[in-house]
């Protein structure tokens, strides 16, 4: 996500380097296990953030193995 916490699109990303990548893929993969957890026990409202922050991974994951030759 962004400054102002919108989904970044592909070329927001593209423009981003493989390490500013790395970090916010970590970032998103710890908010999706505590989305995960809010989840689980029932504390979470809005349960379509789990679907979101999935798909922003899969981006990130994308542009990733673009940049590095995949």
């Amino acid at each position: 996500r962004d400054a102002d916490g919108d989904v970044m699109n592909a070329t927001e990303l593209r423009q981003k380097t493989v390490e500013e990548l790395s970090t916010e893929l970590d970032g998103l993969q710890l908010q999706q296990f505590k989305l995960r957890m809010a989840k689980a026990t029932g504390q979470l409202a809005k349960t379509h953030q789990v679907g979101l922050v999935r798909k922003e991974i899969a981006r990130i994951k994308t542009v990733l193995t673009e940049k590095q030759g995949g």
